[in-house]
């Protein structure tokens, strides 16, 4: 019989996966339950948060474990994760991925990062950080994140059979997507033996952050802006929209851009930055000078749009938005005459 290695003072062994819609943690979160109550024999559940936006918003999924004794009469969101699943490392520069974690727990982040660089990143104080590429590893497989880190998952949680969620994963696609089966099988695999460990023991006298709770508005009467000004609705110009991207990005090349504008009309997300200039018969002209990485999501409507391939696909390499970005220049305030 299977023993969960740890539990909370409600008898739960909890995890909790970051993620943004589009890489499947709702569904991995789900499987990993299904795996965790069939295959080796505990209680579980497993439920999701996530606002009204899908693709590219931040998404938490939840799962708890508990030996067959214990019944489970707590749905609320895992505040205090033995493990926690991190699908999109840039997600640390909007969200708290690590609140809660005590100074045993584990985390698993997809990143071709090391886990020294993640600790600076994710401003972890103690703990262990498990990495592995799933972004990279799905890319070469062509199949789903969600595959890969489910992987590193299973890595991380022993008590949960490996063999029997290769069986959760046949049945789950073998009958409308068949064809997928084996990449997602590989990918699975992959993700298992490609994670790369490292602890970080907590420096003497310092304690692990208490959790911060996600579900407070971040307006309230102390806080709003003067008049109750709300000054980052929808896609304002404050938005910054990089962590919805999902592994690729657009690259411009000036070259062979005709500044036709047929990325700028397929764009939903005001990304492209235009100047005015005379062409060479001196004749006035908008001229395309290149991307505001902090409005581009990763859509790729603007590349399959582009008739000269000046803009083509490629996987986001950590700094190249920052390098790249030609910023908007909005004229916020106009002087009075």
């Amino acid at each position: 019989m299977r023993v969960l290695p740890k539990t909370n003072d409600l008898g739960f062994f909890e995890i909790r996966l970051e993620s943004i819609g589009g890489l499947g943690a709702n569904l991995a979160g789900k499987m990993l339950a299904e795996a965790g109550v069939v295959g080796s024999g505990f209680n579980g559940v497993s439920f999701s948060s996530y606002g009204s936006e899908k693709k590219g918003s931040p998404v938490k999924a939840h799962i708890r474990f508990c030996d067959l004794n214990t019944n489970i009469r707590d749905t609320t969101p895992v505040e205090r994760p033995h493990v926690v699943g991190v699908f999109h490392e840039n997600l640390s520069k909007t969200v708290n991925v690590i609140s809660g974690m005590y100074e045993d727990s584990l985390v698993l982040v997809n990143s071709p990062k090391s886990p020294a660089e993640l600790k600076e990143k994710l401003k972890l104080v103690g703990g262990t950080i498990a990495v592995v590429d799933a972004t990279g590893i799905a890319l070469e497989e062509k199949n789903r994140v969600n595959m890969a880190m489910l992987g590193g998952l299973f890595r991380l949680c022993e008590f949960l059979d490996f063999e029997h969620m290769k069986g959760i994963i046949r049945k789950s696609l073998e009958k409308k997507y068949p064809g997928a089966v084996e990449p997602a099988l590989r990918t699975f695999q992959r993700g298992y033996d490609e994670v790369q460990f490292q602890t970080f023991s907590l420096p003497e006298g310092l304690e692990m952050p208490m959790p911060k709770r996600w579900d407070i508005p971040v307006y309230g009467y102390e806080t709003q802006a003067i008049g109750g000004m709300v000054s980052n609705p929808g896609n304002s110009i404050l938005k910054d929209l990089s962590i919805s991207r999902s592994g690729m990005m657009p690259h411009f090349d000036e070259e062979k851009c005709i500044h036709c504008a047929a990325c700028d009309t397929a764009c939903p997300d005001f990304c492209f930055v235009w100047d005015e200039a005379s062409d060479k018969k001196g004749r006035p002209q908008m001229f395309l000078q290149g991307i505001d990485y902090q409005y581009c999501k990763g859509c790729l409507k603007c590349v399959v749009a582009c008739p000269t391939e000046a803009l083509t696909s490629n996987r986001e390499t950590d700094g190249y938005g920052e390098a790249h970005r030609i910023p908007h220049r909005f004229r916020l305030a106009a002087k009075s005459v």
